[in-house]
């Protein structure tokens, strides 16, 4: 499917003591540019985060923004664990008979021994691996309103590459007939006033004048191009710098077509072709 650079998702998990809440936006731009806005208590897993961030996009300006808010009535709480605390004590007493000389733990040291004081914060850990869970949902989802906003920008440019075919389609029958009567108008105008001229020699010419006039070729390649549009959007995928490459060649084959007009048919048609391939320009510019 095509996928627009633009999207929104976010998505929140509740966690003991508070909630996770998390946001993604993002917008066109050349290449991937991933902004992180994340809490201290994330820090350590921004590189982790940043990967699944690039397995699932390769263009766009993204932004990436986690808060943690604790719930008011569930602040952080410490309980001291007696039991593990009497027996450091009593090893202490132990120690102190092997060692009677050695100075008594402190209090301050009794207090920071690993488990004496416990919490009911969420351990790190488990705080981490809920962020990247929440992070994969969220992501899913991101990637759903690109898929949404991609198949209307589908939508736009076929309709676009519809109204294009429909003008070659028209004016490619009349070439002959607006070329013919192009050389006709000439040749009248010369033998007015040159008088006689050697008949061969205008022949001659005007054969590689209407050579030089003829956008038959242009209005072909315009047509492949067209239809290399159509595929690239039925194939799907990464196809933004590759569209965007198409209406460059597109472009120019319509400003060969003005230039070598020699009606105003040709040249009206060479208008209305510039200005359909602008239009899927911009639409294309927010393609991933």
């Amino acid at each position: 499917m095509i996928l627009s650079m633009t999207g929104f998702a976010s998505a929140t998990r509740e966690f003991t003591g508070g909630m996770l809440a998390m946001e993604i936006r993002a917008v066109n731009h050349r290449y991937l540019d991933v902004q992180m806005r994340l809490p201290e208590e994330l820090r350590v897993i921004e590189p982790q985060l940043r990967e699944k961030i690039a397995a699932r996009a390769s263009r766009g300006k993204l932004e990436c923004r986690v808060s943690l808010n604790q719930a008011a009535d569930q602040a952080p709480t410490l309980e001291l664990n007696r039991e593990l605390l009497q027996g450091l004590l009593a090893l202490s007493a132990e120690a102190r008979t092997l060692a009677p000389n050695a100075k008594d733990l402190s209090l301050g040291e009794l207090m920071r021994w690993p488990g004496v004081l416990k919490s009911n914060e969420l351990p790190p850990a488990v705080l981490q691996q809920l962020c990247s869970e929440c992070l994969d949902s969220v992501l899913a989802d991101f990637n759903a309103s690109r898929q949404r906003e991609g198949a209307k920008l589908a939508q736009i440019l076929t309709e676009r590459l519809d109204a294009m075919e429909k003008i070659v389609r028209e004016i490619k029958p009349r070439l002959p007939l607006i070329l013919d009567g192009y050389l006709a108008r000439l040749s009248a105008r010369l033998a007015d006033a040159l008088g006689s001229v050697d008949d061969d020699r205008i022949k001659q010419e005007f054969a590689l004048f209407a050579q030089k006039i003829d956008v038959d070729e242009e209005l072909t390649r315009l047509t492949t191009h067209i239809a290399e549009v159509r595929r690239i959007l039925k194939a799907g995928g990464q196809t933004g710098k590759r569209l965007d490459f198409l209406m460059q060649e597109l472009n120019r084959e319509a400003n060969t077509l003005g230039s070598k007009s020699v009606s105003t048919e040709t040249t009206q048609a060479s208008v209305e072709l510039k200005v359909l391939i602008e239009q899927m320009r911009e639409q294309i510019q927010n393609i991933e």
